[in-house]
């Protein structure tokens, strides 16, 4: 899209080629003027790539205005006078128009105009946005103490059927096995990811994805059926019926 101003010191023929300039998808029209200084510092300013000048203006001619903005902008000159064509020429001017100008004539000289400036850059889509960073995925596994001294075992908490506890131990059981350690209920709790495990009893937490049956107050587990104690009734009946 070329930037285009038209000047002229009879207001007829700027909103002439005003007309003409809304007519050409790729020209966009900064403005009409009189007054060639005004047109000066718009090009001065850098508001225009192409400017369709008359010649015989008061103040300042087109020949004087080709000589002040140099190679800021493109010129297509517009002019009743054909003796100034050469000096026109001398300057680089894209084209000289005799008027009355024919819209198909200034149609040819614009896209003179637009095969001599540099063609803008394409638009850059904006870089897509950084990856949000993912929280690290939560371990789907525990380290408890063994029986000895720096022995660990590692357990799946997919593998956890339940857990029991006994004072300051709890009995992890797993299929085949049973883990005592040396924590609490509670501690333990604490490590657990809730679902799938939960509370059912001062001494008992189990694991939902290993719940076989609910009997009444009877939960069956493996080869156990451990009783829902008072306290977790209500809260564990909940969880069942939202699951259901």
């Amino acid at each position: 899209m070329l930037r285009c101003i038209a000047v002229d010191d009879e207001a007829y023929a700027t909103r002439l080629l005003a007309a003409y300039i809304q007519k050409i998808p790729t020209l966009t029209l900064v403005g009409t003027t009189t007054d060639p200084l005004e047109a000066l510092q718009w090009v001065q300013e850098g508001r225009a790539d192409l400017v369709c000048l008359d010649i015989q203006m008061p103040e300042l001619t087109g020949l004087q205005f080709l000589k002040v903005c140099g190679s800021r902008v493109k010129v297509i000159l517009t002019t009743a006078y054909p003796e100034y064509a050469l000096q026109g020429y001398e300057h680089d001017v894209v084209d000289y128009l005799l008027k009355p100008i024919a819209f198909d004539r200034f149609l040819r000289a614009v896209q003179k105009a637009q095969a001599l400036l540099p063609a803008a850059p394409p638009a850059l889509a904006p870089p897509p946005p950084p990856p949000a960073s993912q929280p690290p995925a939560a371990p789907d596994y525990l380290f408890v103490k063994g029986d000895s001294k720096n022995k660990y075992l590692k357990l799946r908490y997919a593998d956890i059927l339940y857990v029991e506890g006994l004072k300051n131990y709890v009995s992890i059981v797993v299929p085949g096995q049973r883990v005592i350690t040396y924590l609490t209920l509670r501690e333990l709790e604490a490590q657990l990811p809730r679902p799938p495990f939960v509370r059912v009893h001062k001494s008992f937490i189990i694991s939902l994805d290993h719940l076989r049956m609910v009997d009444g107050h009877l939960l069956h587990i493996g080869n156990e059926a451990i009783t829902v104690g008072e306290t977790y009734r209500e809260e564990f009946f909940r969880l069942i019926r939202e699951k259901g």
